[in-house]
């Protein structure tokens, strides 16, 4: 065998150790939903990789054994995987906890097990991994509502200023009077919860200022969740939203563009000042404090969507006047998946006024453009300009 051949298979061993202790620790952070008294019955399995094809993982009572798929693990995004654990987690709670070795796989107790463990019920056979679900169902021809915001974002790559910020207004309205016609209606919704962003042990002051314009103006729930690390073998966090997939689409690719815009921007400012990544964060929060700034005032220009949320006529009177409502399933949809959450102030740090403002100035000319749309192998909403401009 070559030596070519030789590190190939050292590199991708080296990987699956790595996902496979990935697994393990996500499984005990799956954990942290259950009462006491269930997650002291929870003993930790054995954790292998399988080429099969058929399914995308598997629990086997006789081995103590959950099996994944190396497809699943190596070419989907790493929430895809863990939405297919805490399916076989499942499983073996319904096995070992409640006892159900009699029942049919996806009997009583294994649809009880699932909602202990937050678990998604479908989540085997033929059912397709989260990210090609979330995809899918966003790009299909006859979501019109995703058609015409697509259209407007396209729209809004337009060189003349006026109308790039005129095409991104249109979609933000189109984006607050589609949430709040599906609310004032009570209509019924599917909701979805996807990683933002990469899992890492530290994240920077901008990235949680995104994560709040993100609920602030996308109508989706963000928290903070346990997630691997996979090139430094621990648990870190990673923000997690939760919405229709319309809205956790729209919300995922302004988390890309925004993120990209910071980036490029950056780059182009810092080329001559020899500024440190402190200064970065400073025009960081300027950019997303100078955007926010423009999607508020958009937004109380708007007579169905102000402050940022979702309003509806006062009930019986045809006026001007509107109050605010909430998506009280989204609320009870992010109560429920997330039983223990925590707030934590940050801590106030030191910051350059001059860099903060010329963030703000960028951030005030930011243009959200190009198509919603899906590329590459990585199965994620990407940006098809890898220089996102401003303008």
């Amino acid at each position: 065998m070559s030596p070519w051949k030789q590190g190939k298979i050292l590199i991708r061993e080296e990987l699956e150790y790595r996902i496979l202790y990935g697994l393990a620790c996500e499984w005990e952070a799956a954990l942290l939903v259950l009462g006491s008294s269930h997650k002291d019955m929870m003993r930790k399995p054995l954790f292998s990789l399988r080429d099969t094809k058929s399914r995308f993982g598997h629990w086997s009572g006789e081995k103590r054994e959950i099996s994944l798929s190396r497809n699943l693990v190596l070419n989907h995004s790493w929430d895809s995987v863990v939405e297919v654990l805490t399916h076989e987690m499942a499983h073996q709670f319904a096995d070992e906890v409640l006892c159900a070795r009699n029942e049919p796989p996806h009997g009583p107790a294994f649809q009880r097990a699932c909602y202990l463990l937050r678990a998604n019920p479908k989540a085997s056979g033929k059912y397709k991994p989260l990210d090609e679900r979330v995809v899918r169902e966003s790009s299909r021809p006859e979501d019109k509502i995703m058609v015409r915001i697509r259209k407007l974002m396209a729209l809004a790559q337009s060189r003349n200023q006026h109308e790039a910020e005129a095409a991104m207004a249109k979609a933000h309205q189109l984006i607050g009077k589609h949430n709040v016609d599906i609310l004032a209606h009570e209509e019924n919704r599917n909701f979805v919860s996807v990683f933002v962003g990469k899992p890492a042990l530290r994240h920077f002051r901008e990235e949680y200022a995104l994560a709040r314009l993100l609920t602030d103006f996308y109508f989706v729930e963000g928290i903070w969740v346990p997630a691997y690390v996979m090139d430094k073998g621990k648990m870190g966090s990673v923000l997690e939203i939760s919405g229709t997939i319309q809205n956790v689409n729209i919300a995922h690719y302004v988390y890309d563009f925004v993120r990209q815009s910071i980036n490029s921007q950056w780059d182009e400012y810092n080329k001559d000042n020899g500024l440190n990544r402190y200064r970065k964060t400073d025009f960081a929060m300027g950019i997303i404090q100078g955007f926010s700034s423009k999607l508020k005032s958009q937004s109380k220009g708007d007579r169905k969507v102000k402050d940022t949320c979702p309003l509806v006529p006062r009930s019986g009177r045809r006026e001007r006047s509107l109050i605010k409502i909430e998506d009280h399933l989204l609320k009870k949809y992010v109560g429920y998946k997330y039983p223990r959450t925590q707030s934590v102030k940050a801590k106030a740090l030191s910051h350059d006024h001059n860099v903060v403002n010329d963030g703000v100035s960028v951030g005030a000319k930011l243009v959200i453009s190009k198509g919603i749309t899906q590329r590459g192998k990585s199965r994620r909403l990407l940006i098809e300009n890898k220089k996102a401009g401003s303008g």
